[in-house]
């Protein structure tokens, strides 16, 4: 069953004729099915359940069908599950008549970095992400931008009906990139460094944490080749990720590395997820640091030096990032969350940067997201500036802020809700409401945000304001023309509304 929550949905009809590129008519947006491995900008599932080699080898073909270009760059991460899938893949492709360059097991903004240095728009990355070790996926582009939620839909309406363009005579080749994706990396930094000498008279102590992910190898090297003292925390790959979670956005995922950076002395903690793409930070007092906050120490390092650029953040993120894109000079550009929104608009705006709460930063220098690279970047802050993470964070203005609260839901009548919800509020004085990504309501002394899940069956909420008081009152308010979402949130909103949950600053003006 499709949960269209957007009441739009793509339409697709397959070409009767064998060998032909299957069509698709869109109208507005493909909503995927909660149910499917197809997912706004990826694909991904359990493996040996929800997909299989088959399911790679099927995607091979339909991905070189729709490729305008027959040139794809493939890679895959440590999953135990990636060689298999990454086998088939790279099979269908060449059946279809597609070059193939296999950069083997690699982070996947490795793989980001070789469609721009080898000059090849088509990409598939074999991961799941920072999903659990009993899954696997697909990243996917088909041009130079971003995969599209039309394009994901072609997608799958070519491996559902089977509609390939069987050419034969493709080809694969292996290429290593790693020598030269560090030798960008490094570069790029030295690009980006500021004028202001480091007053810090000693190396920083840096813990790496990779999770047994695919920057097990990479990151540890880059980093003591910058001059920093590394002590590594799960930095041998294995696909099985024995050792924590591979999503680090979950605190409770990060204990081990938290412990580690106290009891070391350290002073930073760096915590990627499994395919590289995302990082957490942790500070020296062992606290992980939102990446609300992490977004707008990048805002006042980047705004300075390119006065007037834009910035791109995400829908659920903190009204702190707004502010200081303003206060630093800058143009705040809100977008909806996923990396493939934030990067297209990231691209289509010329914006210099790009933030996603789930720890995904964007950099217009590199042509997109990358975990490593946003962990040097910051450590170049740290060593630039001699303050810590933990005093510079803490030195940002104050919001109360929840974390999303998402609720099991599973009724018919969600877009009404929404919809009635949305309705009601831009009848109301004083609110200012968007329909950008579910909906979120501005108050003047906060917002709420209520969007559904395209993966789950889910109503994701989020509240913030600059009181706790207040914070009662935008929940409130913004809930008041649905009382049974009101309800629903009622029910739970003491476990997510607590004064530890803050953006805790107390003394910020």
């Amino acid at each position: 069953m499709i949960y269209n929550f957007d009441r739009f949905v793509v339409r697709a009809s397959a070409s009767s004729s064998g060998g032909k590129r299957a069509q698709a008519r869109t109208t507005n947006l493909f909503v995927p099915d909660i149910m499917s491995i197809y997912k706004a900008c990826d694909i991904r599932g359990k493996y040996g359940n929800e997909l299989s080699e088959h399911t790679a080898y099927q995607l091979g073909k339909a991905v070189g069908t729709l490729l305008p270009c027959k040139r794809v760059v493939v890679g895959g991460d440590v999953r135990t599950s990636t060689p298999f899938l990454k086998e088939q893949l790279i099979r269908g492709l060449m059946e279809t008549g597609c070059e193939v360059v296999d950069i083997g097991i690699v982070p996947t903004p490795v793989l980001y970095f070789a469609r721009h240095h080898l000059c090849i728009n088509g990409g598939v990355m074999v991961t799941a992400s920072h999903n659990p070790a009993e899954y696997n996926g697909f990243k996917i582009t088909l041009t130079e931008w971003p995969i599209t939620l039309a394009e994901m839909a072609q997608i799958q309406v070519t491996v559902e009906s089977e509609q390939f363009a069987l050419a034969g005579g493709g080809t694969s080749r292996t290429h290593n990139v790693l020598s030269d994706y560090e030798n960008f990396i490094e570069s790029k930094l030295t690009e980006m460094k500021g004028d202001s000498a480091s007053i810090i008279t000693k190396p920083l102590k840096i813990v790496i944490d990779c999770g047994n992910g695919c920057y097990s190898r990479i990151a540890p090297a880059i980093f003591r080749k910058q001059g920093y003292q590394v002590l590594e925390l799960f930095c041998e790959e294995d696909g099985r990720f024995p050792y924590r979670n591979p999503n680090p956005a979950v605190a409770k995922h990060l204990t081990e590395l938290c412990r580690t950076v106290v009891e070391k002395q350290a002073d930073l903690g760096v915590a990627f997820d499994g395919d590289g793409d995302r990082v957490v930070f942790v500070d020296a007092q062992g606290q992980v640091i939102e990446n609300d906050k992490m977004i707008a120490l990048f805002v006042g390092y980047l705004l300075p030096t390119h006065p007037g650029a834009k910035i791109v953040y995400d829908i659920k993120c903190s009204g702190l990032i707004r502010d200081q894109i303003r206060k630093h000079g800058g143009q705040p550009l809100m977008e909806k969350s996923g990396h493939a929104y934030i990067k297209t608009r990231l691209f289509k705006e010329q914006a210099i940067f790009g933030g996603e709460i789930s720890g995904h930063f964007f950099f217009q220098a590199i042509h997109g997201d990358d975990g490593l690279f946003a962990a040097l970047l910051l450590s170049n802050l740290l060593r630039e500036s001699g303050r810590s993470l933990h005093d510079m964070a803490a030195a940002l203005p104050h919001y109360y802020i929840t974390p999303d609260i998402r609720i099991p839901y599973q009724q018919p009548d969600a877009p009404d809700l929404l919809e009635h919800l949305a309705a009601q509020l831009e009848q109301t004085e004083g609110c200012e409401v968007s329909r950008l990504d579910g909906v979120r309501v501005e108050f003047a002394y906060g917002w709420g945000l209520i969007r559904t899940s395209v993966t789950e069956p889910l109503l994701t909420f989020r509240f913030e304001a600059d009181s706790l008081q207040h914070l009662d009152l935008v929940k409130n308010q913004f809930l008041a023309p649905a009382p049974k979402l009101k309800f629903l949130v009622d029910a739970v909103w003491q476990e997510h509304h607590l004064p530890s949950r803050r953006c805790r600053n107390e003394n910020a003006t």
